[in-house]
């Protein structure tokens, strides 16, 4: 340990403190409207993990020199945060979003329950699961928008939006465990353990499969009085096929092309142009929101980095069991991609230590903001719908907290 490891493990913990009292920095925007401003920007979660890394670089340059704050900077790797905000952008944009809201009318009308109870259901298991082949971040981008109106709106009793968001979260944490390429804990190890998608189907994909649909289903239950088919957002002017068949190919190009970021840019540039020159059928493109969430998961990445001279040996001194329930409390604090690819580095570990190194990651992943690389997606889409527009991070933790025990119970009876 030296200094700057020390002080970066401080700083970490600063922001974890910030990301906590971030719902108390937005009640105090509206209580000082002269400051009004700048507590907004203090109080955006995914403000938190940029700003504090910002502030860590500073004080590396101070204690080692600009030139070694700078050589950390760039050897750190920024894929899943470019990743994250080109896929979602383009699965938010409103062809694609329009296609898979007629794809899970159509689901729903072949469920004897109402129109909106059929609909959430299949938002909250179906869509997740999609997510093991168009990756968690774009299935977490169309879960939050057709929910948004659904459930997390005025009305909706506060407790429910929090047991929902949980749900949700896991859900997505667990669903893209089907393959070995849509969850990014799973992406940080497969090849190294050599881990296809047969073998996470065979593993954990059923485990997953179970846990969603009782959690999808328990949550419905208790979201059924409030649902309201007036609710149901009908599908707008008739998307034409080409138009969506392009933004699908453009959706399958990123997703294919997600580890060489040169591709998938330009990709997204080109995607750019044919939004423009088909404006008609286009609503307008959430970049701000996409640019918040590369930010926050760019400041996790360059926070992140600095920690694993504490976290690896606690991953590596623990057995199957225990490390199972480590790495379920520890995703809490740190990204489940980051804790995965830690253990990725440890030699010799055996085969049940890696199933409860993963199976831990991806149960936990839904209890904070910060556990699952697409959980600052959801809040960046759904934090309006809560008070003073901020969603609490004591609130979502016990929102996520039965839906973890559940996934973690699938994993470990299984």
């Amino acid at each position: 340990m030296t200094t700057i490891d020390l002080v970066a493990a401080v700083i970490f913990a600063i922001a974890l403190i910030h990301t906590f009292a971030a719902k108390s920095i937005e009640h105090l925007a509206h209580s000082h409207p002269k400051h009004a401003g700048l507590l907004h920007l203090m109080g955006e979660i995914e403000v938190v993990f940029g700003l504090w890394a910002l502030i860590l670089m500073i004080a590396m340059a101070i204690l080692s020199g600009g030139e070694t704050a700078i050589t950390y900077v760039e050897s750190r790797h920024y894929t899943e945060p470019l990743f994250v905000f080109v896929i979602m952008v383009i699965a938010a944009s409103r062809p694609v979003l329009e296609f898979v809201k007629l794809l899970i009318a159509s689901i729903s009308r072949m469920v004897p329950l109402a129109t909106a109870v059929a609909q959430v259901w299949c938002c909250m298991a179906l869509v997740p699961l999609i997510g093991s082949l168009i990756t968690e971040p774009a299935a977490m981008t169309l879960a939050a928008l057709m929910l948004a109106p659904l459930v997390f709106r005025p009305g909706m009793p506060e407790w429910l939006k929090y047991g929902a968001l949980g749900v949700l979260f896991v859900n997505v944490s667990i669903g893209g465990t089907l393959t070995s390429f849509a969850a990014p804990p799973v992406l940080m190890v497969a090849a190294r353990w050599s881990w296809d998608s047969a073998f996470m189907a065979t593993h954990f994909g059923w485990k997953a499969l179970l846990a969603v649909m009782i959690n999808a289903s328990a949550i419905t239950f208790l979201l059924r009085k409030h649902l309201d088919d007036q609710q149901v957002e009908q599908v707008g002017e008739r998307m034409p096929l080409t138009v969506s068949a392009v933004h699908l190919v453009f959706l399958v190009g990123v997703v294919v092309f997600a580890h060489h970021p040169v591709i998938f840019i330009g990709l997204f540039l080109f995607f750019l142009g044919f939004t423009k020159a088909y404006e008609r059928f286009q609503n307008p493109l959430i970049l701000k929101e996409g640019l918040l969430v590369g930010f926050f998961l760019a400041g996790l990445v360059v926070l992140g980095g600095m920690q694993q001279w504490w976290l690896q040996p606690i991953v590596s001194s623990l057995g199957p069991r225990s490390l199972f329930f480590g790495a379920l409390g520890l995703t809490a604090i740190t990204d489940n991609a980051a804790l995965t690819y830690l253990g990725s580095l440890i030699e010799g570990m055996s085969d049940a230590s890696k199933y409860a190194l993963m199976a831990g990651a991806v149960a936990g992943g839904g209890l904070t903001v910060i556990a699952n690389a697409p959980n600052p997606a959801g809040v960046a889409l759904l934090r309006e719908g809560f008070e003073d527009q901020s969603i609490g991070v004591l609130g979502l933790l016990a929102g996520a907290a039965l839906p973890t025990a559940v996934a973690a119970a699938a994993f470990l009876v299984g």
